[in-house]
C-alpha cells in the first residue's frame, strides 16, 4: 500500500454501525480480489514491455507482470512492503517512492498497473498527471480501486499506529466520475470501465462482534439477513483502462 497515513479512532460503537445497516444498508463485504479477473483480461491484451507496478505493496501484480514477460519496476512508499516484494518477486526491481513523485523517468513505461491505492489519495489529479508523464505514447494504464459504494459502507482498512492503538488507514470516497475527469485532464483516453460485483454471500449468524481489526466485516454476522440484502448487487471494486 502506497499511503500509510492513519487517523486515530475516537469513537466507534457496534450498535451504531448495526443501526446504520438496518436503516440505510451501510455494510458490504469487501474481499479485495474482485478486481483480478478483469485486470488479468486487460493485461492479457497488452504485449510485453516495460511495466510499472505503482503502489506495488507485496508485489501481487508485479509477479503477474513478470509472468507475462514484462520488465517490471515496482514502487511503494513502505520499506517493509518493498522488502516483502523483493523476496516474493526477485525478477523485478523495486524502488521507494510515492504516487505523486514516481522514481522513474518520463515515457519509461509501456504499462502501469495501480491496484487498491487511489482510494487512499485525496486528489486524483496529480497522480493521473504523473502516470501520464511516465507512460509512453500508446501506453496503457490499468487501475483497480475500492468502489466508492464500498467505502461508503465501511470498507476502510483497520490498522494499528506505532503505539499499537487502533486507527484507520486514510481513505477517500472518490465518485466514479472523478477518475475519468482526472485522467482526461492529464491527456489520457478512456478504454474501459468495469464495476465487478462480488458473488452473493450468506453470513453465518453470530452474536459476537468479532475483533476490532475485522470491523465492519465481522459485524455482518450479527445481522446476516440485513447484510445480505444491503450487499446484493453492490459493486466491490472499480477497474479502469486508460491509454496514453
Amino acid at each position: 500500500m502506497d499511503v500509510v497515513r492513519v487517523a486515530r479512532v475516537i469513537y466507534e460503537h457496534p450498535l451504531a454501525y448495526l443501526l446504520g445497516i438496518e436503516g440505510a444498508a451501510l455494510l458490504r463485504a469487501f474481499t479485495g480480489e474482485g478486481d483480478r479477473p478483469v485486470v488479468e483480461e486487460i493485461l492479457g491484451g497488452i504485449a510485453p514491455g516495460d511495466a510499472l507496478d505503482a503502489a506495488c505493496g507485496t508485489g501481487r501484480y508485479a509477479r503477474d507482470l513478470v509472468g507475462r514477460g514484462h520488465r517490471v519496476i515496482g514502487v511503494d512508499s513502505s520499506p517493509d512492503m518493498l522488502d516483502r516484494a523483493r523476496a516474493s518477486v526477485p525478477e523485478a526491481e523495486f524502488r521507494l517512492g510515492d504516487l505523486q513523485r514516481l522514481p522513474v523517468g518520463g515515457r519509461a513505461a509501456d504499462v502501469i498497473v495501480c491496484a487498491l491505492a487511489l482510494t487512499h489519495v485525496a486528489d486524483l489529479g496529480p497522480v493521473m498527471a504523473e502516470f501520464a508523464r511516465v507512460l509512453r505514447p500508446g501506453g496503457h494504464l490499468v487501475i483497480s480501486d475500492v468502489h466508492s459504494e464500498a467505502v461508503a459502507r465501511g470498507s476502510v482498512p483497520s490498522v494499528r499506529d506505532t503505539d499499537g492503538r487502533p486507527a484507520r488507514l486514510a481513505t477517500h470516497r472518490h465518485p466514479i466520475g472523478d477518475y475519468p475527469r482526472a485522467a482526461l485532464a492529464a491527456g489520457l483516453r478512456l478504454r474501459r470501465c468495469e464495476e465487478p460485483r462480488p458473488p452473493a454471500a450468506s453470513h453465518e449468524a453470530s452474536s459476537e462482534a468479532g475483533p476490532w481489526e475485522l470491523w465492519p466485516w465481522s459485524l455482518a454476522r450479527m445481522v446476516p439477513e440485513a447484510a445480505s440484502a444491503a450487499n446484493a448487487g453492490v459493486p466491490a471494486m472499480v477497474v479502469w483502462h486508460f491509454q496514453a
